[in-house]
């Protein structure tokens, strides 16, 4: 008699999800604080005191090396899946720097007791499959026995110096857009709850494997005046460090955030990741007086989210036509728009 093998559920063996296993904004700042001298090193663009997507590193001659790293545990139950998003959101750190992807290296940690080398093999075949869509290699990497699974990888890239995008470059007047839509923590939420409706099984996967090429793209157009992705931190978060690198606020019209469907419905049925109140918390008082539905989906953790665009408003026709050319004219409507900093007013309006 054969006896029946249940499927394996990877989220059921990790006690966070996707970017939502970020630490919070807050916790890392303190993290990351430091009275030490850095290094003096003048190669170094862009490094960590920055809060960028990517350190940047002068190789000469004009061109810079990106690099950078990103790992979390599941936020799907198919390891084939959970490779290939695990492996787009690392490498989009590289197109949110306006560069080309060159080379990726596999972090994998693995719990051996409790689950078999062939799930761990399908994850890795999730990763080639993704970084083939990148057209760069998965040229290696390192694992270790943990207690939950985890997967990533480093990736670098190479980009004209010139064409480098950092987050804190936006001028007042710029025009923000977003080229995905918020609602993957609420989406996932909902799957793990058992009440995900039957038509949006694999649609926040679809967004999640969907690679940030445009971001190569944008690193060559000057009129793109900052650029970065939007995960962990949610959609607020990561414009929040945007206008303390730029010096300046922002306003946010609500109405024009691309949503996936159905978002409203979800958070009233209590799918809110944990991740997003750690988010609030972190960054809440920066931020105007909002409803609690629009806090859980403005502070909404993503994995492997849009680019957040900085636009020059003089270019914002040339930016549209780019966008629709590339199959991104779904995006084409502002978000927001970058303002002028004022003291002691709320970093971010929502309106």
């Amino acid at each position: 008699m054969l006896t029946e093998v249940k499927p394996i559920k990877l989220t059921q063996y990790s006690h966070g999800a996707g970017c939502g296993c970020k630490i919070s904004p807050k916790i890392l700042s303190e993290i990351l604080h430091s009275n030490e001298a850095r290094p003096d090193n003048d190669k170094l663009i862009v490094g960590n005191d920055a809060r960028d997507d990517a350190a940047v590193y002068d190789i000469g001659n004009g061109m810079a090396l990106i690099s950078t790293t990103d790992f979390f545990m599941p936020i799907v139950d198919d390891p084939f899946d959970f490779g290939r998003i695990a492996s787009a959101n690392a490498i989009s750190d590289v197109y949110a720097m306006g560069g080309k992807p060159v080379l990726a290296i596999a972090i994998l940690g693995w719990p051996v007791d409790k689950l078999p080398p062939s799930v761990a093999a399908k994850v890795i075949e999730g990763a080639r499959s993704m970084c083939a869509e990148a057209g760069i290699p998965l040229a290696g990497g390192h694992s270790i026995d943990s207690p939950e699974p985890i997967f990533g990888l480093a990736v670098n890239g190479l980009s004209p110096i010139s064409n480098i995008k950092t987050n804190n470059g936006a001028k007042p007047g710029n025009f923000l857009f977003l080229t995905k839509p918020i609602g993957i923590g609420v989406l996932t939420t909902a799957e793990k709850k058992g009440i995900l409706k039957p038509e949006h099984y694999g649609l926040a996967a679809q967004y999640m494997t969907r690679l940030n090429k445009i971001g190569e793209t944008l690193g060559g157009l000057s009129y793109i005046k900052a650029l970065t992705d939007v995960t962990g931190f949610g959609l607020l978060g990561h414009l929040v460090e945007m206008c303390e690198g730029s010096n300046t606020n922002a306003i946010v019209y609500f109405e024009n955030v691309p949503l996936l469907p159905d978002i409203e419905y979800y958070i009233e049925n209590k799918s809110v990741p944990g991740g997003t109140n750690r988010n609030w918390d972190s960054y809440g008082e920066k931020i105007s007086p909002v409803s609690q539905n629009v806090r859980n989906i403005l502070a909404d953790p993503q994995t492997s989210g849009g680019l957040l665009i900085a636009v020059d408003p003089a270019h914002e026709k040339e930016f549209k036509n780019m966008m629709k050319e590339n199959g991104l004219s779904e995006y084409t409507i502002a978000i927001g728009k970058m303002l002028e900093h004022e003291a002691g007013k709320p970093l971010i309006k929502v309106v």
